[in-house]
């Protein structure tokens, strides 16, 4: 009786055995590549004063409160702020152990730069299944090196880090037939951020298409009602008094309800809104086009809608913009999206170099772009040296920082307080009342000093000065340091274990 004839290399996971350890050292090496890059970007922008306050400083000060076992007490968000009280994401306590082995904001950075490089292991299984392992591989490489991962990189850590291996793992398992497993992942992004419950509702319509109709109602049900829990009961219990309101939807309407209603009301005027700016555009196009459209092809398309729509309809012009940490979470689903599809054509017409080919050119794509356009594509400025020498303002800012002491409490720039939040208690210009601050340092390079209602350079300069304080340093590089001689309270001093 003849043998069958071996599986070809490239041929789909289910004509191919388990993956090899070859094919595991290949996708390691993958991984360990973009790691490289990563930690050597985020360090050098750590070194250079590009790293803010919001939110590497923010997300610092509420992980380094969890590590001493207390309230995420954040003071760059104001005095008493809980965190909580601002998005709900419990989930980032898990990085609390990170601080017992080295207290540093950078240990936020290297576990973010470790969510993003796992989530090639569920891209690369998937794609593997539906193009073979060169496939797989590029795809993985290719996500890596995408413009979403490298804008989150360039950002600092942010909550929704934990959000992109858990997405990716959600079609993952969508695609092997585990909805128990679905259901368990999502659930886990209640934890992540408060309109998380609104992406279950889509993980539930994707059920759907898998005639789940049972585990569908069951996570829609569970969406909604986290989704009003957070936000009517847990958010409101945490946030001061004078929290102010979140919604930013008013071109819908001044409420839910009434944007709910308008968009029922008015479905074109409310898809106009969608495109009446050229940053909107922009993020489409980024989004789509080099995929192909492929996406819209795939029930997948669904688990993104929240996030994405969501951002196109905020009044704020900075999260339609395609370089800030938003769009990590939407990378992985994409692209596998863009692989299901594309695995569909392959069977269709036959056009099996399209398992490599495809692959192949998004990753091209990545990196030419990284090598020449930097604006969108940060990581390009490691990879060619743009961003290795100090740049003196930072070696200003860095005399700066020297000059504050421990223990004290601080005004300061953006750019500095990441710098500050492992020794001080450390809030941006005018955010921590009149009475605390001891010390302020002042960036006049910049328009804005950083913050929700951020104060310019020369605000805060003119408010020091009706303080009390004293210049101590004037004009170095733009960069101004001030004092003022007051008893430290009782507020800052207990607020750390300061050495």
């Amino acid at each position: 009786m003849p043998h069958a004839p071996p599986a070809a290399p490239d041929a789909p996971e289910n004509a191919l055995p388990p993956i090899g350890r070859r094919h595991r050292l290949q996708l390691a090496a993958v991984m360990a590549a973009a790691t490289v890059l990563y930690v050597a970007h985020s360090l050098l922008r750590y070194r250079n004063f590009e790293s803010k306050g919001y939110d590497l400083g923010i997300f610092d000060q509420a992980v380094r409160q969890y590590a001493l076992f207390k309230a995420p007490i954040v003071p760059v968000k104001g005095v008493d702020f809980n965190l909580l009280g601002d998005h709900f994401h419990p989930i980032i306590a898990l990085f609390a152990p990170l601080y017992w082995i080295w207290p540093d904001p950078r240990m936020l950075d290297f576990g973010m730069i470790a969510l993003l490089v796992v989530t090639a292991i569920p891209v690369y299984s998937f794609a593997r299944k539906h193009l073979g392992h060169r496939g797989g591989l590029l795809t993985a490489a290719a996500l890596l090196l995408w413009w979403p991962f490298q804008a989150m990189v360039n950002w600092d850590f942010h909550e929704v880090a934990f959000a992109v291996p858990l997405m990716a793992w959600i079609v993952w398992a969508f695609d092997r037939s585990r909805y128990w497993l679905v259901l368990g992942l999502s659930a886990a992004l209640l934890l992540v951020r408060e309109d998380m419950g609104i992406t279950l509702v889509a993980v539930a319509i994707v059920l759907g298409f898998h005639r789940q109709w049972g585990k569908a109602v069951l996570l829609a049900v569970a969406g909604v009602a986290g989704y009003l829990v957070v936000t009517k009961v847990l958010v409101p219990y945490f946030a001061p008094p004078d929290a102010m309101s979140y919604w930013q939807f008013t071109a819908l309407g001044p409420t839910m309800g009434a944007a709910i209603a308008f968009m029922l009301s008015h479905p074109l005027k409310s898809i106009a809104l969608l495109f009446n700016h050229e940053l909107k555009i922009l993020l489409w196009l980024m989004t789509f086009v080099p995929l192909a459209l492929l996406p819209f092809f795939s029930p997948y398309v669904i688990l993104v809608a929240p996030s994405l729509l969501s951002r196109l309809f905020n009044d704020r012009l900075n999260t339609w913009a395609p370089v800030y940490q938003y769009d990590a979470m939407l990378a992985p689903v994409l692209i596998m999206a863009s692989v299901h599809v594309l695995a569909k054509i392959i069977a269709r017409t036959g056009r099996v170099k399209l398992r490599v080919g495809a692959p192949a050119y998004l990753l091209v794509l990545a990196f030419i772009c990284t090598l020449f356009i930097h604006a969108v594509f940060p990581l390009g400025r490691t990879l060619t040296g743009a961003n290795w020498a100090m740049p003196e303002v930072a070696k200003a800012q860095a005399r700066a920082v020297a000059m504050i002491p421990n223990g004290v409490c601080v005004e300061a720039a953006d750019t500095a307080v990441p710098h500050l939040v492992q020794r001080t208690y450390v809030g941006l210009n005018g955010d921590i009342g009149d009475d605390l601050s001891s010390w302020m340092i002042i960036d006049f390079n910049v328009d804005e000093l950083g913050g929700w209602d951020p104060l310019s350079p020369q605000q805060a300069l003119e408010r020091g000065k009706k303080l009390g304080f004293q210049v101590v340093s004037k004009d170095d590089h733009g960069i101004w340091v001030l004092h003022r001689d007051i008893p430290v309270s009782p507020v800052c001093s207990n607020y750390l274990p300061y050495d």
